[in-house]
């Protein structure tokens, strides 16, 4: 093994430039670092299509009544796959999706027996990812958090989010404002 002192290497003109052969290790060794200013392929898939959406006001929900939740605030969304009217998300890449929203209830003057959150495939009740049942404690108000891992077709399939609240009395309200207590997101799994 040979050392072999450069401070540049260029292919000839017109080719690339390859370093070692199918089968080898190329090796960078610990405190070195790699600094790229030009475009880099081929070392795994980036964390796309993306969304993250939010309510900026206060949505009145009906009670005891599973009710979509509308996020329609766009945060980000790489690959413009959020529809902030329909609030779902349908991304056009197929794969395995990681789904996760917080929604922040509230019973106003009364006080909340249950409350749950679901994210809704193609208009269905896909996943239950939280359920506070309060039972004699009632509450008047509750934040409900999770996530899944959900597969996407890449055409045709698309997510909401919904939430169901039964008061002792009146119509629960899912709060909103520039602190984002309600949210809703995605992100593509790389495998």
């Amino acid at each position: 093994m040979g050392t072999l002192f450069v401070d540049k290497l260029d292919p000839q003109s017109g080719t690339a430039l390859e370093l070692g052969s199918s089968g080898d290790t190329i090796t960078i060794p610990s405190g070195a670092t790699i600094t790229n200013n030009g475009t880099a392929t081929g070392f795994g898939e980036a964390n796309t299509p993306a969304f993250f959406a939010w309510r900026n006001s206060n949505q009145g929900l009906s009670d005891n009544t599973w009710t979509r939740v509308n996020t329609e605030n766009e945060l980000y969304d790489t690959a413009g796959a959020y529809d902030n009217a329909e609030c779902w998300f349908k991304p056009q890449t197929a794969g395995k999706y990681f789904f996760f929203a917080g929604i922040n209830v509230f019973g106003g003057t009364t006080t909340i027996q249950y409350s749950q959150a679901s994210f809704y495939k193609n208009g269905s009740n896909h996943v239950q990812f939280s359920y506070w049942d309060f039972e004699s404690n009632y509450i008047y108000g509750s934040q409900l958090n999770g996530g899944a891992v959900i597969d996407m077709n890449g055409s045709s399939d698309y997510v909401q989010l919904y939430t169901r609240t039964n008061l002792s009395s009146g119509n629960p309200t899912v709060q909103g404002n520039s602190g984002k207590p309600t949210f809703f997101g995605a992100f593509k799994v790389t495998t």
